[in-house]
């Protein structure tokens, strides 16, 4: 409990990672020719255009491994009080924001890119607050 109220923040943040990477690679995976779809259309005048199908599996891939590091650090947190696995977690977080970033501003979807500025701001608020001093 006492590791609960002292990373209070930390765990918060790693929550709404865990929610945002782990829906989102399920919604990849249980509708992936609906999404392929829509991102082919989404991305035909940029450069990724031919590589919207190894692009979607390297986000999904992403988003899979940063939602188990976040989970192992989540629970290696609260039982451990250890910030290392949590703090792989956000890091893993922040690159695959902006990647996703990236994309969004290859297809000049700017109202796409504000949204994930939104997420970017926590993972990047918790690889400070988890950061080995």
């Amino acid at each position: 409990m006492d590791n609960i109220l002292h990373f209070a923040s930390q765990l918060l943040i790693l929550l709404l990672l865990i929610i945002t990477f782990l829906q989102s690679g399920w919604d990849k995976i249980s509708d992936w020719k609906g999404n392929l779809e829509w991102l082919k259309g989404h991305f035909s005048k940029t450069i990724l255009k031919n590589m919207v199908p190894i692009a979607l599996l390297k986000v999904l891939v992403l988003e899979i491994f940063t939602s188990i590091l976040c989970i192992i650090g989540f629970f290696n947190l609260v039982i451990e009080g250890n910030t290392l696995w949590a703090f792989y977690g956000c890091i893993m977080g922040t690159i695959t924001l902006l990647m996703l970033l990236l994309g969004q501003r290859l297809a000049k979807d700017y109202d796409g890119a504000r949204t994930i500025v939104i997420y970017l701001i926590p993972a990047i608020m918790g690889v400070y607050l988890l950061s080995p001093a």
